[in-house]
């Protein structure tokens, strides 16, 4: 272990892992060290004895719940749109090759007490019963302009500047009301909260566009693909990528203590005793507990039940988006359901999540909402964790630090922190012009 070494990588969570494989495919020598002796870090994927550990403190799951190995709980369960940045990198790196995804079946959205299929396209927006019979033909017209909006070509923007033009002002022109402005914003445009209203219409556009474009690739009936097993299949793909490249993996390290030089800057790790040397860190929060500061905490519910999320067209995998006006909160909250379908839990066996930006110490009242559409449980666990960023300037100590996942139950926000990271470490932006087609035959 003592060497000299690029990047010392701290800790196999998922935005790791992207990382080093990134790192090492740009020739860099990179050691990838972890003080757990499994994959994931926070995002990693239990079977039901190791889910049973962690919640019940025993290791005796009732036999009716079937095999536990049959079992991949995903600790942050999140949906990849199938034409976003992270289908982007996969492809850019050819991790593609290690992996089986799947479309995922639904994607809908809460609205006065009801779930709604979430209507993606100006003839979806005509069928949909979320609206009524003038509102759809608003949507329909809204709808055409961001499908026809080019931002290189002026004439598909009917004289708005989207850079200047708030969203709010651009959705006020269509005469949109406030609850289809609500599904758009937080089911098709994934934001958060309603900050984007206030904020250049252009963003919101795009991510519309993505969403369209992404539910067009596989004809089905959301925008999202997933992996077979799992998403604890990820960081393993990129950490056999990283060692094609001659990147190092570790697990098992205790301690992982960062050593820093006079000037304040990383200079190298030590684990049990040996220290690797290297120019730059990159971890997960847990690492550099000095540098970070707690923003906020995640509330989940994580069930386990024997039948699909009521109206939902019997999904075997769906998302359902609770935006927070619906519910008097301040954050979406977001149900996330996989099965054996997708290899997650044995046949007949659905895994269901409820998550959110947690504003109480009360996760039972504050999921409530979101567990009342899920219909009987087999079992369900609660957990609450908090989220971190950094505070550090990496320009003044060479550490790299990821910020926490948010209850998001898409990768939209993680692959944004990943790669904004890649740019932070390496000088230069990550070059994402990729053939969107080279990654379709593996997920049908």
């Amino acid at each position: 272990m003592d060497e000299d070494y690029d990047v010392i990588v701290l800790g196999t969570g998922l935005k790791e892992c992207i990382l080093s494989g990134l790192l090492s495919v740009d020739g860099l020598k990179v050691l990838h060290m972890d003080r757990n002796d499994y994959y994931g870090g926070e995002s990693t994927s239990l079977n039901l004895i190791q889910l049973w550990k962690k919640f019940r403190g025993s290791d005796k799951p009732p036999a009716h719940l079937g095999s536990s190995r049959d079992y991949n709980v995903d600790m942050i369960p999140k949906f990849i749109m199938a034409n976003g940045e992270l289908v982007r990198v996969l492809i850019h790196t050819d991790v593609t090759k290690y992996l089986s995804f799947k479309a995922v079946d639904g994607s809908f959205v809460y609205n006065k007490g009801k779930v709604y299929k979430v209507p993606a396209t100006d003839m979806e927006a005509l069928k949909s019963p979320l609206m009524g019979i003038f509102e759809k033909r608003r949507a329909r017209n809204f709808f055409i302009y961001v499908q026809d909006y080019n931002e290189s070509d002026p004439r598909t923007h009917e004289g708005m500047d989207l850079t200047r033009v708030t969203t709010k002002n651009l959705i006020a022109k269509y005469g949109l009301d406030e609850n289809t402005i609500d599904f758009i914003g937080h089911a098709l445009a994934l934001h958060r909260d309603d900050r984007y209203l206030n904020e250049p219409a252009l963003e919101t556009v795009k991510r519309m566009k993505l969403y369209a474009e992404s539910l067009a690739r596989f004809q089905g009936g959301s925008p999202y693909i997933y992996p077979l097993y799992g998403l604890a299949e990820l960081p393993q793909a990129f950490a056999r990528l990283s060692a094609v490249y001659g990147g190092t993996y570790m697990l098992n390290k205790p301690e992982c203590k960062v050593e820093f030089d006079e000037e304040g800057k990383a200079c190298g790790v030590t684990s049990e005793g040996e220290t690797a040397k290297c120019k730059k860190v990159v971890c997960d929060p847990s690492y550099l507990t000095n540098k970070v500061r707690k923003v906020g905490k995640v509330a989940r519910a994580i069930c386990i039940m024997s039948h699909p999320i009521p109206n939902t067209s019997d999904s075997h995998s769906v998302q359902v988006i609770l935006p927070q006006k619906q519910l008097g909160r301040r954050s979406d909250m977001y149900l996330f359901c996989c099965s054996y379908s997708h290899n997650v839990a044995p046949k007949g066996k659905f895994i269901a999540f409820v998550s959110t930006e947690a504003e109480t110490d009360q996760p039972q009242s504050e999921l409530k909402p979101g567990i009342d559409l899920l219909g009987p449980v087999d079992e369900i666990f609660f957990d609450m964790y908090d989220r971190y960023e950094p505070v550090n300037e990496p320009s003044l100590d060479n550490c790299f630090i990821s910020t926490s996942y948010d209850a998001t139950t898409h990768f939209e926000s993680t692959v944004a922190d990943v790669l904004n990271m890649y740019t932070l470490i390496t000088g230069k932006v990550l070059d994402l012009n990729v053939d969107l087609s080279a990654a379709s035959a593996a997920e049908e």
